[in-house]
């Protein structure tokens, strides 16, 4: 197999795009401040977030009454990490950032399925198009176990999560890669008008074979999408 050194020139892969899903909680201080100071905190904030489009593109979900140490959160993806950097200090400096708490963040890369040769317009999706009612968000890594295995019967197990996945057509998934970048291995998104049937794929997943080398899959995320403004207006 080629290590990346020995690949020529003309087959090396395009830069990954970088995602990162930024968890906000806001502080006590900012429902005692007045309506019309909040309402124009909100409107700046949103504003900063569209001034650094087209270098970050930014979508906003409310996770409020959904998570103890979250109220929304912002799935933000960009060709390299420093407009990430820049973007989050740009917003964490306006007036409504000075009462935000940064509470978790998800951060990888988005490369091509080492076991999807295929992919098909459902994998990878998440971004393009009408954004779904709701998106699922978790951090994701599998036992030491699981790379012992030989490349074979692990995508032998892959092929039959595959398969399942495939027959909720309606739920489309990002799968971001972090292993070497963060504490998780991979962040897992799927992106559903229907929480209900989302659950029925969560089941059918949990009774594969892959499941047994799971290490660790929380916390769970479940975002509510709304535009930016209806997001940053159920914080009060």
């Amino acid at each position: 197999m080629q290590t990346r050194s020995q690949r020529p020139a003309d087959t090396e892969a395009p830069p990954a795009l970088c995602v990162q899903f930024a968890f906000f909680a806001v502080d006590r201080q900012w429902r005692q401040l007045p309506e019309e100071e909040r309402h124009q905190a909100r409107c700046a904030f949103a504003e900063a977030v569209r001034s650094d489009s087209p270098a970050v593109e930014t979508v906003g979900y409310s996770t409020l009454g959904l998570r103890p140490e979250a109220a929304f959160f912002l799935y933000r993806t960009a060709s390299a990490v420093e407009p990430l950097q820049e973007s989050l200090s740009h917003l964490l400096c306006t007036k409504l950032g000075g009462h935000l708490e940064l509470r978790d963040v998800l951060f990888g890369l988005v490369r091509p399925s080492v076991y999807a040769r295929r992919p098909t317009p459902q994998e990878q999706a998440i971004g393009s198009g009408a954004s779904a009612k709701y998106l699922v968000v978790y951090p994701f890594t599998k036992t030491t176990e699981w790379y012992l295995l030989s490349q074979e019967t692990r995508q032998g197990m892959m092929n039959e999560h595959i398969r399942i996945g495939r027959s909720y057509p309606s739920i489309r998934q990002l799968l971001a890669y972090s292993a070497g970048l963060a504490d998780q291995e991979f962040i897992v998104a799927y992106e559903t008008d229907r929480l209900d049937e989302f659950q029925d794929l969560v089941t059918a997943l949990r009774a594969t074979e892959a499941r047994r080398y799971t290490l660790r899959d929380t916390p769970i995320f479940t975002g509510v999408h709304r535009s930016l403004e209806e997001t940053l207006a159920l914080l009060g």
